[in-house]
């Protein structure tokens, strides 16, 4: 009896100990609010903050990337100065180059994520960047935007489909080739890479009213003017259409005005006018008031997962003054691309300008040339192009290792290095 007593006495004792246990493990409701493990967190790893959430949010589309460009280019000519004539970017002969370093931040607008806003820039070094911004005929103050290639907002507005819209400097679309050499077929530029506008600064405004066909009209300073230099605003209308998958058209007109109506000033002497370095405030007088047209168009077609060709069609009329002979640029590209391999691949270009009036090369001539370019990707993020490019004129225009004896060709072989990485799919 005293046995079954005392062992039914333990077991109330344990009853009452688990009890207590279970109630000082359980965590007081009324003060503590529920904790959300982090996603990835592990047992013992602290939730994210409110502001750690919030900064992941922020940083959530956007993507940093980097490349960087160089190259070995041989001249035959031996050109005064290593100079390789009307090249953009392959401007140097028997010199280790470095042709681009770029860094490019962007989060790009998603509606479908519920981000109508985005911005991009790129910032550049190199001496393509002398070549995109070092022109004094096109900037006011090309030093103060130098290294800037791009940098433009977007808001998506909910109109229709969605009605883009950018402001800002972006790159220009006219002319198939683009900046970044990792999504060229070529390593150098054409002709008409290198006349064509490499940039604009303003508005840009783009609709795709459907899979077949998307629309886009700008309102902008004007060719390569990040400060506008003559208070005249220019306007380009865009058309893309795609009748199938494997096949699109680009149609550019752009009219403008692209002649100063300021003395260029970069470095303006004292006693100055207390303004920034740069600024003119001395007209020029009468005031050029001609037209600049300009008419681009492309047709991009892959006829196979292997093979695609290109052609690029253009024209350019440009007055000084309304009464003025006009000067002409005109002709076009062809392009043919075969990838062997994931690997390795093969590019040709031939290509023809009429430059009557000099508006491009400054002598009026018929310019040629003919490039092939073999590429061997080494690994992903890393090109290797090997190109033979020769130029020919009507007229003796090309360097020659004598001062003043020119010729009326230009034969280069090109080693191009390109590495590039980052989270941003597709062209750059």
């Amino acid at each position: 009896m005293q046995l079954s007593t005392r062992i039914n006495g333990l077991e109330e004792q344990l009853k009452q100990k688990r009890s207590l246990d279970a109630s000082s493990a359980a965590p007081e409701t009324t003060d503590l609010k529920p904790v959300v493990q982090a996603a990835g967190a592990g047992p013992g790893v602290p939730a994210a903050t409110a502001s750690e959430r919030s900064s992941n949010d922020f940083l959530q589309g956007a993507t940093l990337n980097l490349t960087i460009d160089g190259y070995y280019a041989y001249n035959f000519n031996r050109p005064i100065g290593r100079v390789n004539l009307l090249r953009p970017y392959d401007v140097s002969s028997n010199s280790f180059s470095l042709n681009q370093a770029t860094v490019i931040l962007e989060r790009a607008a998603d509606p479908t994520a519920g981000r109508r806003f985005g911005a991009r820039m790129d910032l550049q070094y190199g001496q393509a960047t002398e070549t995109l911004q070092g022109n004094a005929a096109n900037e006011p103050r090309p030093q103060v935007y130098r290294p800037v290639f791009q940098a433009y907002g977007t808001y998506v507005a909910p109109i229709g489909k969605g009605l883009t819209i950018d402001f800002g400097k972006f790159a220009s679309a006219m002319g198939y080739e683009g900046n970044y050499s990792k999504d060229q077929f070529n390593y150098s530029r054409a002709y008409f890479f290198n006349f064509l506008p490499f940039y604009h600064m303003g508005f840009r405004n783009t609709y795709t009213v459907n899979d077949k066909l998307t629309l886009s009209y700008w309102l902008i300073n004007g060719v390569q003017q990040t400060e506008d230099f003559n208070g005249f605003k220019s306007q380009v209308v865009q058309v893309i259409v795609k009748p199938a998958k494997t096949v699109q058209w680009n149609f550019i007109y752009h009219i403008g005005r692209e002649q100063r109506d300021l003395q260029p000033a970069l470095n303006p002497g004292f006693p100055a006018l207390p303004t920034q370095p740069g600024l003119s405030t001395t007209p020029i007088v009468p005031t050029p008031d001609g037209r600049f047209h300009l008419l681009d168009t492309y047709i991009c077609w892959n006829a196979s997962p292997k093979l695609t060709l290109v052609g690029e069609a253009d024209y350019v009329i440009n007055r000084q003054f309304e009464t003025s002979a006009p000067a002409h640029v005109s002709g076009g590209a062809a392009y043919v691309h075969y990838q062997f391999i994931r690997k390795s691949g093969v590019a040709a270009r031939a290509e023809y300008l009429s430059d009557r009036g000099g508006m491009f090369s400054g002598v009026t001539q018929a310019l040629k040339e003919t490039t092939l370019t073999y590429e061997y990707k080494l690994a992903d993020g890393f090109l290797t192009r090997f190109e033979w490019r020769r130029d020919f004129s009507n007229q003796a225009f090309f360097l020659t290792e004598t001062p003043g004896q020119l010729k009326k060709e230009q034969n280069t072989a090109t080693v191009g290095l390109v590495w590039w990485w980052g989270q941003k799919q597709g062209s750059w």
